[in-house]
């Protein structure tokens, strides 16, 4: 894995095809940024090969509980960084095994923020504890009420992610 100094902020390509996804999944997971505010939301998204996309689960972000205990180790609270509760994503991970689904996406929100992919949130991707390693990231950053949303999928063959544009869909 590339340490921190060799990183940078991935920019959605706007060159690279479109990401779809339903109407209704980017609403609940933009309403969860706005009510999460100041800090960052985050969750999962669940689905299966024919519908990557299906549906949400929230998780609690307990970063600033993490900083609060050990500010050392966490030197970032919710307002900068997310740190899914792991009860939450346990939870919605055999949920979502019980109907045959997997994650395939991982989302989380930038407050007052721009629209990339941080080396922070990197680094957490791909970390060899991080839960999810084949999961998409989908990033909303957040400005007042305005939302610009990106994903950024993971590229096995450049050991890092690319930013593709996200679009809304009607079902």
């Amino acid at each position: 894995m590339s340490s921190a100094k060799e990183l940078e902020p991935i920019l959605v390509d706007s060159s690279a095809p479109v990401v779809r996804i339903c109407a209704r999944l980017m609403s609940d997971m933009c309403a969860h940024a706005l009510e999460s505010q100041p800090e960052e939301c985050c969750g999962l998204v669940v689905g299966t090969d024919e519908n990557r996309f299906s549906q949400i689960y929230r998780c609690r972000n307990v970063m600033t509980m993490k900083h609060q205990e050990q500010p050392e180790q966490f030197s970032r609270d919710g307002r900068h960084a997310y740190y899914m509760n792991e009860a939450d994503y346990l939870r919605a991970q055999q949920d979502a095994g019980g109907r045959g689904e997997l994650v395939t996406a991982v989302y989380h929100s930038h407050v007052g923020a721009g629209l990339h992919f941080s080396v922070v949130d990197q680094l957490y991707a791909r970390q060899d504890l991080f839960p999810f390693p084949e999961a998409a990231q989908i990033v909303i950053s957040v400005w007042d009420r305005v939302f610009k949303v990106g994903i950024f999928e993971p590229e096995a063959e450049v050991d890092g992610f690319r930013g593709f544009p996200l679009e809304v869909e009607e079902p």
